[in-house]
């Protein structure tokens, strides 16, 4: 790991490390939490498709060295979990992971599952070592003292890993009421403010809903604005949500932060959403609008949705497959926010877009090749329309070429550059040997 034992324990001891090491394909909720990795610290989660109740007990702690979880009851018939920080050098260390784990039923348990558990843990560790790494690395690159940091949408999928992400890294979240128009006291005390909140386009299109849609950014932006502008002190730095939909449909053009807005009712309501944070701007807050690109994350959104017809091998292009369909990872767009809020020069648009640009048949054929099974099939417009209504022509059949010009200039280090490593390290696919990104120094 690149950073000294103690960090890498207190990383460990933060607030937000078990839902940062949590795997994305993993149902895991937590619904009972004592707090801390000390001794006699709990936690009860809810865990898998049959919602298993998994009660661990921390115990062996030793500060800034080691902690040990227990089970108490839960799935293996025994699991101690040793957790070790062991120095290596001034500013590196070593993470180790000593499980010793039994399976019910003794051999026959070992016979029937032995080998699907091994490869499913080697697959969970992959990701946790991998996470850990890139967590460690982002922060260390951002070089950010402390923060206390205001989140909209704080529950929401990106809201949750980005408030992870932030707290491991040393940082203070306080999440944002939706409900109370953000009138509340306490925006003087925030460094910065994050504003996801928004209500999902991912609906049946029709004028009730549009309106809902444009209410939801335009008036939550604008009252969010007038509030830090009147507030004193103010948060120093203000990151909003927005997508690239504001460029419409543009066949093969390049697109950067500089590109004309496109046309359609996305556009319109980017477009509009940007421009209800003119009050900050006005009181001299850093604005900076967070164009994202659709979100991959078998946790939630369009990856999940995609899934099953893949994983029965009907995955389907949209019609020819040939126009431009932007994605990012889940974890680059945490790591695009936290790279915004450490590089004061950041101001106005930014895409957060994956730099390996792909066709929509291009991403059909990878996801069917991670998932190992076919995707020959297509969709035509109309079918997409019978079942998603108006909103399936611009998700699904728009074309947008859309370049992350700013995050690659600012130096911004991908985790996911690619769309074939990311899906397999999104869908569990990747194993031990293959967790080791970023290179430590």
């Amino acid at each position: 790991m690149p950073v000294s034992a103690e960090e890498l324990y207190h990383w460990h001891a933060r607030p937000g490390a078990f839902r940062r090491l949590t795997p994305p394909w993993e149902r895991a909720e937590v619904i009972e939490d004592t707090g801390g990795i000390d001794d006699g610290a709990r936690k009860v989660i809810r865990v898998g498709p049959l919602r298993l109740r998994w009660v661990a007990v921390h115990e062996g702690h030793v500060e800034g060295c080691q902690f040990v979880d227990v089970q108490q009851q839960g799935p293996f018939a025994r699991w101690v979990h040793t957790h070790r920080f062991v120095p290596d050098g001034r500013e590196r260390s070593r993470l180790v992971d000593d499980v010793e784990y039994a399976l019910p039923l003794g051999a026959l348990g070992e016979l029937v599952a032995g080998r699907a558990i091994a490869t499913k843990l080697d697959a969970m560790f992959a990701w946790r070592h991998r996470t850990t790494r890139a967590d460690l690395d982002a922060h260390a690159r951002a070089r950010l003292e402390p923060m206390t940091i205001g989140i909209t949408g704080a529950g929401g999928l990106l809201g949750t890993q980005l408030g992870a992400f932030l707290t491991t890294g040393g940082h203070t979240v306080v999440p944002l009421s939706r409900e109370r128009p953000y009138a509340q006291k306490g925006l003087e005390r925030l460094d910065a403010v994050v504003h996801l909140a928004g209500e999902t386009i991912s609906q049946r299109w029709n004028a009730t809903s549009k309106a809902r849609i444009l209410s939801s950014r335009v008036d939550g932006t604008r009252a969010l604005c007038e509030a830090i502008a009147a507030s004193t002190p103010r948060p120093r730095v203000l990151i909003v949500a927005s997508a690239v939909g504001i460029y419409g449909d543009r066949g093969d053009e390049s697109l950067n932060e500089s590109s004309a807005r496109g046309s359609g009712f996305l556009s319109d309501v980017c477009s509009a959403w940007e421009s209800s944070a003119d009050a900050a701007r006005a009181a001299r807050v850093r604005v900076v609008h967070a164009r994202f690109a659709p979100i991959l994350t078998p946790a939630g959104g369009a990856l999940k949705s995609m899934l099953p017809p893949f994983r029965a091998g009907l995955g389907a292009r949209f019609g020819s497959g040939a126009q431009w369909m932007p994605w990012v990872s889940i974890d680059d767009a945490v790591g695009a926010v936290l790279h915004a809020l450490a590089n004061p020069s950041i101001v106005g648009a930014m895409n957060v877009v994956a730099p390996r640009l792909v066709t929509n048949a291009e991403f059909t054929r990878t996801l069917g090749r991670a998932l190992h099974r076919p995707a020959f099939l297509a969709t035509p417009i109309l079918a997409a329309q019978a079942l998603f209504g108006e909103m399936a022509g611009p998700l699904f059949f728009d074309s947008a070429r859309v370049e992350p010009g700013v995050l690659t200039s600012t130096g911004y280090r991908f985790r996911d550059p690619e769309l074939f490593d990311g899906l397999r390290a999104l869908l569990g696919k990747a194993r031990g040997s293959e967790a080791r990104y970023p290179a430590t120094p």
